[in-house]
């Protein structure tokens, strides 16, 4: 004991004098390019003016960038765990008054889409259900050429710059050291740049709440993230936030339970997309727009280019325009959902960008990003990126290229090809940018107005509902509590007071140390930071004070259809075939889908005499992939407390919220199960067999997706 104590005393001075050591070496260090040119500024990109476009001469941008950019190969760097479909957008109404975009003007024309959804920090073999940001890339192919919507399910990001994306990726991905861990945020590194960059703030609320883990693909929200323009025929601009709303509504899991679907079913998300195409019960979503005017860009509390700022719902309301689609499959994973490639800057006519940095930054990094990954300036020509709109340009070589283009002529302008291809005039669908008038210094600052960083994250935790609200705390707890370095948790506490001192007070509680009282001011390069980058915390007053767009339980868009849900039916032989019928048939007709499991596959006997196909077993079945469950009546039921699996199914289905049906002998099955009370809020009864009045009852409680009220008394 004498020998152990003495080590880890040896490896405790070791440690402090490897951190002396480092911190006397770093006095003597500066940031610089791989050309050793000293970094002045590693936190802002060069633009004209502090709200105007980045620059191309950033070469401390484009370094870093495309440094960033080729160091996986060929896996995606982001996004690389991802899952497409193929299907349609068609519009519901003209919006010609704000963009002359063809497929957002013509009523009768159905544009091809092709739509991949993606996990953002794991590896391809990491697991669908990881607390995570979740893409949401919508490929249009349209008849002015491709538009690629590439979005997320959260409407805000991390970071304000582009400048910062490497850092934040670096930082959030497996730790360079051990490679672990994976498709986690739970780890030092994550959380360690997060307490040094509060403009983080707001979308940690929303990476901490449920819209991280959602229930499925279908059955979450997508957003543009950046302020684009639409551009009309009178070369009008107005801003413009894309929103993709879920018909099935939005829903999420417990955390619990995604860990535990994560060892049952890795590919959850994924197999449930194809399942629900492969049945016909196509996904769709809403298309709504934002629509800001152009005079009116001063007039929030927070700038409209500031990626980590949302537009509430309740200043400017949502406008749904049209709806998507998925009807197919692809034919193949490889050439079609691995290979599709997206861009922010495939714009058509009557689109175009703002100044947001984030978005800027982007219009670089995504191209880069395809020929390292796709090997070629000509990724293009893969099938699943052609546009079907005819293409002509002076473009000939390059590895891999397909297209065989004839004549002699490979340049503009020239008069051996008679002029061709000419150039188009406006009025002839040419593409022209807005013409946005820059005139400023080259300058590497942040506005003023990106400086509030707390006043939307209280937002966004002031409108979740009290259940909701634990679930960030516990979130933040597990999160947190993974974080080795003392000094990291206390400064994310103090960032969480600035939020909200409850919060900060309930993870306080559970990481055993108190809210700081001296809020240690975290680096913030910007307007109004000294010369060491700190800066005084901003905090403004919001217009709205609280939005039940945010939270997925208040939302007045939510959705309480139970289509293409599965529900489990406990069974084994000496079950009522009539109780499963009257359940089975009363599910089918909204569109739900009724599991039957057994002990064993193959068939099992009713009570009735007659046999009963079986579809899954209690040695394979699993109450996390499942959305609720049924206990059918029948003499043989009583059985089923003898099955240890059947226990831990009904135990984990209520631990999660899930609402639990019974009638007749099965609801003994509850009684004899000391975890459940057969009375309790979210488990309905009948004693009598094949009831239609519990199967109306189960139907309208399923529709609410989760009794989330139960775990005040677990």
């Amino acid at each position: 004991m004498k020998n152990s104590k003495k080590t880890n005393q040896d490896n405790s001075d070791g440690k402090q004098n490897d951190l002396e050591q480092n911190k006397s070496n770093a006095e003597n260090e500066f940031l610089t390019t791989n050309q050793g040119v000293k970094i002045n500024d590693n936190n802002n990109s060069l633009k004209s003016g502090e709200r105007g476009p980045s620059l191309l001469e950033d070469f401390i941008l484009r370094e870093k960038i495309t440094h960033f950019d080729h160091e996986r190969i060929p896996e995606r760097i982001v996004h690389a765990r991802g899952s497409g479909a193929h299907g349609y957008f068609e519009l519901y109404n003209s919006m010609e008054k704000y963009t002359k975009a063809g497929f957002l003007n013509d009523k009768s024309i159905k544009t091809p889409v092709f739509v991949r959804f993606s996990t953002v920090a794991g590896s391809r073999g990491s697991t669908d259900l990881a607390r995570d940001v979740r893409g949401f890339a919508v490929k249009f192919y349209t008849q002015e050429g491709i538009f690629d919507l590439v979005g997320n399910n959260m409407p805000v990001f991390f970071i304000q710059d582009a400048m910062k994306f490497p850092d934040l990726i670096h930082a959030v991905k497996a730790e360079p050291h051990n490679e672990i861990p994976q498709a986690a945020s739970a780890h030092d590194t994550f959380w360690d740049f997060i307490s040094l960059m509060p403009e983080s703030m707001h979308m940690i609320m929303w990476v901490m709440s449920d819209r991280a883990i959602p229930r499925s693909l279908r059955m979450m929200e997508g957003f543009g993230v950046h302020t684009f323009r639409f551009i009309n025929e009178k070369n009008e601009s107005h801003f413009v936030k894309f929103h993709w709303k879920p018909k099935l509504g939005t829903h999420g899991v417990a955390w619990d339970e995604a860990q535990k679907i994560s060892g049952k079913n890795s590919d959850f998300h994924k197999q449930d997309l194809w399942e629900a195409i492969e049945a016909g019960n196509f996904p769709e979503w809403e298309l709504g727009v934002q629509i800001i005017p152009e005079s009116d860009e001063h007039k929030f509390d927070f700038d409209l280019l500031d990626p980590t700022k949302l537009v509430p719902e309740e200043l400017v309301p949502v406008t749904i325009v049209g709806k998507m689609v998925l009807n197919k499959n692809p034919d193949n994973f490889f050439a079609e959902t691995e290979q599709v490639a997206f861009h922010p800057g495939h714009i058509v006519p009557g689109i175009d960008f703002s100044n947001d940095p984030l978005l800027q930054g982007r219009l670089f990094s995504y191209t880069d990003t395809q020929l390292s990954r796709l090997g070629s300036p000509n990724f293009h020509e893969i099938p699943i990126n052609r546009a079907i709109a005819p293409m002509h340009n002076n473009q000939r070589d390059g590895h891999m290229r397909q297209e065989i283009a004839k004549g002699k002529v490979s340049y503009h302008p020239n008069s051996l090809g008679g002029g061709c291809p000419f150039q188009a005039k406006m009025d002839q669908g040419g593409f022209v940018s807005f013409n946005e008038r820059v005139d400023a210094h080259k300058v590497r600052e942040r506005s003023k107005s990106f400086s509030d960083h707390f006043s939307q994250a209280a937002l966004f935790y002031n409108s979740q509902t009290p259940i909701e609200q634990d679930h960030i705390a516990s979130a933040l707890s597990f999160e947190l509590g993974k974080v080795e370095t003392v000094s990291i948790r206390e400064r994310m506490l103090g960032l969480l007071n600035q939020v909200n001192t409850d919060l900060a007070s309930k993870v306080a509680k559970n990481l055993g140390i108190p809210v700081p009282k001296n809020i240690e001011r975290p680096i913030n390069h910007g307007v109004g930071a000294d010369d060491e980058g700190n800066q005084e915390p901003s905090k403004v007053k919001p217009n709205v004070g609280s939005s039940d767009a945010l939270s997925m339980l208040k939302n007045p868009t939510i959705s309480n259809t139970i289509a293409t849900r599965q529900i489990a039916f406990l069974c084994t032989d000496g079950v009522s075939a009539d109780s499963i019928k009257v359940m089975k048939t009363a599910l089918q007709n909204v569109g739900a889908k009724a599991v039957i499991i057994a002990p064993h596959l193959g068939t099992i006997v009713s009570a009735e005499g007659t046999e009963i196909p079986v579809d899954q077993t209690y040695k394979i079945a699993a109450s996390v992939l499942f959305d609720g469950v049924f206990i059918p009546s029948g003499k043989g039921i009583a059985n089923l407390s003898k099955i240890k699996e059947v226990k831990e199914f009904l135990n984990d289905s209520y631990h999660h919220c899930k609402f639990i049906a019974a009638e007749a002998e099965g609801v003994q099955v509850l009684k004899n199960n000391s975890d459940i009370k057969s009375k309790d809020p979210g488990v309905l009864t009948s004693e009598n067999g094949a009831d239609k009045l519990l199967a109306t009852s189960f139907i309208k409680a399923l529709g609410r997706h989760r009794f989330w009220e139960r775990e005040k008394s677990l």
